[in-house]
């Protein structure tokens, strides 16, 4: 038969098991609520003016390569554009971010612009020896891509 003392030490673990599952559950709640103010933040710059000017110029210009888009004044556009989604393609990389949010957001104007601007990003990394200039937004755009080639799950 169990006494008082065993009854309330079992009670206790059982209290500190239940407060260790809400503590991980509320853990778990706050990561996805930092990564959704982070997509955010992120989408309010993407949707700025300054940023859809610099995304509509470059995307109406034609160019070949690096040199193309230096002489025709676009390279801090280029700039903004691919380091905006450098950093995403970062933040997938580390798994901060859910590909699932970015896709919904991003996916037409990461796979528009990566198809727009990897003439002049790759030619950028050969001409500066800049082997991993644009890594990240291609990885983005290589994640996106693969998404769109799985199969999909019914819903």
């Amino acid at each position: 038969m169990l006494d008082v003392a065993s009854i309330s030490a079992m009670v206790a673990a059982g209290g500190v098991i239940a407060g260790v599952v809400l503590a991980i559950l509320e853990l778990r709640n706050i990561t996805k609520t930092r990564q959704m103010e982070l997509i955010m933040r992120l989408y309010s710059t993407f949707i700025t003016r300054e940023f859809q000017d610099a995304y509509e110029t470059m995307w109406t210009t034609d160019f070949e390569d690096y040199n193309e888009v230096v002489r025709k004044g676009h390279l801090f556009r280029l700039r903004t554009i691919g380091g905006f989604f450098e950093g995403i393609g970062v933040l997938l990389h580390r798994k901060l971010v859910d590909i699932e949010v970015v896709d919904d957001l991003f996916r037409e104007s990461i796979k528009l612009m990566w198809e727009k601007a990897k003439p002049p990003l790759c030619d950028a990394r050969r001409r500066l020896n800049l082997p991993n200039y644009g890594r990240y937004f291609e990885y983005l755009y290589s994640e996106i891509t693969k998404r769109e080639k799985a199969p999909q799950a019914p819903q």
